[in-house]
């Protein structure tokens, strides 16, 4: 284990257990003991503490009074609802700082685009673009004057949703799917029209929330109760 730095110790736990939790290890529903975190990181539990309520404002982790701390568990409703709403945000927020995006970003787009291609052709994996969704989304974000939308974005898909759900995004779309649908985005933007790129980024989101939230924690009980 590496050593923490005492002046950034709760930062580096929050980020540890964000860590776990995007690679699996701490799956959705699965508790979150504090002393098991600071024993394996041989420091005490304050800092611990103080990493979980950071994690719970983010959304990341519940707790409630008497009970064990858990990685949130989000419902089918709840998975829709966070694109939904961080499509809506970034929709409008992009098409009202529309012109505000240079050729300059445009090119950063197309570069992005074309190396997830680059992934797609190479029969590479989603998770391997994974990063380069968030850095052309990072460009989209770099326009908008407004520092509240901008995290409550984040907080609603790459923040919750992307997060909790990362290891579901390799069978929700194929690598090339990946490519297309954000090629889509960058035709949109070069129209200029505030109304086409909305309309897009708006459905961007959208979509992958309808294909996302049959991983919700009640997906299946719902089926099984339906019949299907």
């Amino acid at each position: 284990m590496n050593e923490f730095k005492k002046q950034t110790y709760s930062e580096q736990v929050a980020e540890y257990v964000r860590g776990l939790i995007l690679s699996g290890e701490l799956a959705p529903g699965s508790a979150v003991e504090e002393a098991g975190i600071a024993k394996e990181l041989s420091i005490s539990r304050a800092p611990v503490r103080e990493a979980m309520q950071v994690l719970i404002r983010e959304g990341l982790i519940d707790a409630h009074p008497q009970k064990r701390k858990h990685v949130k568990e989000l419902t089918s409703k709840q998975i829709k609802n966070s694109y939904f709403a961080g499509g809506v945000l970034e929709a409008a927020s992009v098409a009202n700082a529309l012109d505000l995006y240079t050729e300059e970003d445009i090119g950063q787009l197309e570069k992005i685009v074309r190396e997830m291609d680059r992934i797609a052709q190479e029969n590479g994996s989603i998770s391997d673009q994974v990063p380069l969704d968030t850095k052309f989304h990072d460009i989209l974000f770099s326009r908008i004057d407004n520092g509240l939308v901008v995290e409550l974005c984040k907080r609603s898909c790459q923040g919750i949703s992307k997060f909790l759900l990362y290891r579901h995004w390799v069978k929700i779309y194929t690598p090339q799917e990946v490519v297309e649908r954000h090629r889509v985005i960058i035709e949109a933007l070069k129209t200029r029209d505030p109304n086409t790129v909305e309309q897009v980024l708006r459905e961007h989101y959208i979509s992958s929330g309808e294909r996302m939230a049959k991983y919700g924690a009640d997906f299946h009980k719902t089926s099984k109760a339906s019949g299907y």
